[in-house]
């Protein structure tokens, strides 16, 4: 086996420098450290771009939860940790100085204005005047356009990032030749069920062992899955359970007639009503009554509930559906 390339995907910045450094010190690995969600996409289509892919990938649960704390975040641009090191810090771009800190000397000085003839009243004088006084308004509203701008920015929520494991889920369609390890504060058998379902191959607590980590990265390369024994029954028994509640959901599903099943596929791709009539060319009466027997069948009451009963039977959304005079076309 040659070179390892792993990826620690964690927004704990003293934590993922810690463990990449002591991954970095085995001759045989090769580390990078992402402090994001954005930034672990980045760095592996980057790498993959140059020929270069990553190998594994050991992503921190609980990703994008809690704060990081003092120590701050890991570094998000995902690349080895000396090259990070080495790189210099990057320059302010001029877009970010603010208009208001450029000095008023600093705009271009009023044209001289011709010299006036004996006897001529001139009005250039005023003019100057008003022209001051236009671009000191211009000015104001200037800074009140970006103090409110800033004040909205405040205001504006930021954008959710995704857990660990949704990540991971993520990076493996991204990356199908990608193993993916997850690094948990604590062992749960419903989040490792999920991360199982997900794609990951392993589950190491935080608290192991650089040796046990090792073992598990090798193993994956293996195509072997590394579970703690304590969490095997666990586990195991979630799984049990989702395809129980899979098996039921199908069932339930299958009572649909075709007409109904559209009918539900549209109601997973989030349409309502009269979206729903518009794309199949129904009434907006007819797909009512048909989505009242979606729910009567499948023993729901709501629409939402409908399409968790779908979802877990495995119904995707529908695709857009081609009007009959473009289908017919030759």
């Amino acid at each position: 086996m040659g070179r390892i390339r792993v990826l620690v995907v964690d927004d704990h910045r003293i934590f993922a420098e810690a463990l990449a450094a002591a991954l970095a010190a085995e001759p045989d690995v090769e580390v990078g450290a992402a402090g994001s969600a954005a930034a672990a996409e980045r760095a592996l289509e980057r790498a993959a771009a140059e020929g270069r892919p990553y190998d594994v990938a050991l992503i921190d649960a609980d990703l994008g939860g809690e704060a990081a704390g003092p120590g701050g975040r890991a570094r998000p641009g995902g690349e080895p940790v000396e090259e990070a090191r080495r790189r210099p810090p990057p320059a302010v771009p001029l877009s970010a100085v603010p208009l208001s800190a450029v000095p008023l000397s600093a705009a271009p000085p009023p044209a001289v204005p011709p010299p006036r003839r004996p006897g001529a009243v001139s009005a250039v004088p005023g003019a100057v005047a008003r022209s001051a006084e236009q671009v000191r308004a211009e000015q104001m509203r200037a800074e009140q356009a970006r103090a409110e701008q800033a004040r909205a920015e405040q205001l504006r929520p930021a954008a959710p990032q995704p857990d660990g494991i949704t990540l991971l889920g993520r990076l493996r369609r991204a990356h199908p030749g990608l193993r993916a390890v997850v690094l948990a504060t604590a062992d749960d058998p419903h989040r490792a069920a999920r991360a199982l379902h997900a794609g990951a191959t392993g589950w190491v607590a935080k608290e192991s062992s650089l040796a046990r980590l090792l073992a598990v990265v090798r193993g994956v390369l293996r195509d072997e899955t590394h579970l703690p024994p304590a969490l095997l029954t666990g586990v195991i028994r979630e799984l049990t359970t989702a395809r129980r509640d899979r098996t039921e959901s199908e069932r339930l599903v299958d009572t649909l007639t075709p007409r109904e099943k559209q009918i539900l596929r549209c109601m997973v791709a989030g349409l309502g009503r009269q979206a729903v009539a518009e794309r199949l060319y129904l009434s907006p009466h007819t797909v009512r009554t048909h989505m009242q027997n979606v729910l009567g069948k499948l023993g729901v009451h709501s629409t939402l509930a409908a399409v968790a009963v779908a979802r877990r039977a495995g119904v995707s959304p529908a695709e857009p559906v081609v009007p009959p005079s473009i289908a017919s076309a030759p």
